[in-house]
């Protein structure tokens, strides 16, 4: 489980760094260092970057993905994933909001913006794989 949830949250960070990026302006979405089959292209991803979806509790949802996912992995690290049990169910809580807020963000994505945004749609992928290895794995 631990291995798993780390490499996932890894994987997750990662993509929402690339987003936080591209929100901020501080790199270009189609940065030549970001490998090919990740660069945001003006019809996909980069698109969708600067729509009222992408900023649902005023910050850009990346930057709040990745606090997600750095406490998954300090809590994976120092058990508190399996510590207590208001702090488990916490994560537990944190993960389900997420995944909810993925559904309805791969709504927008596909009825309000149309738009088919491969790492949205990992990142969403990600979460809800995180959300059923905290459900079963805490059990």
């Amino acid at each position: 489980m631990s291995i798993a949830l780390i490499f996932l949250a890894v994987i997750g960070l990662m993509i929402a760094t690339y987003f936080t990026a591209v929100a901020y302006r501080w790199v270009q979405p189609d940065v030549r260092w970001i490998p090919s089959f990740c660069r945001m292209d003006e019809r996909t991803c980069a698109s969708i970057v600067f729509t009222p979806q992408a900023r649902v509790f005023t910050l850009p949802n990346s930057v709040l993905g990745q606090l997600f996912y750095v406490l998954l992995i300090a809590g994976t690290l120092l058990n508190w994933i399996t510590g207590p049990e208001l702090i488990a169910t916490l994560y537990v809580a944190a993960s389900t909001v997420t995944v909810i807020l993925g559904m309805y963000l791969s709504y927008a994505l596909l009825f309000i913006n149309r738009v088919a945004c491969p790492l949205c749609f990992t990142s969403h992928g990600i979460n809800l794989v995180i959300f059923l290895i905290l459900m079963f794995g805490l059990k």
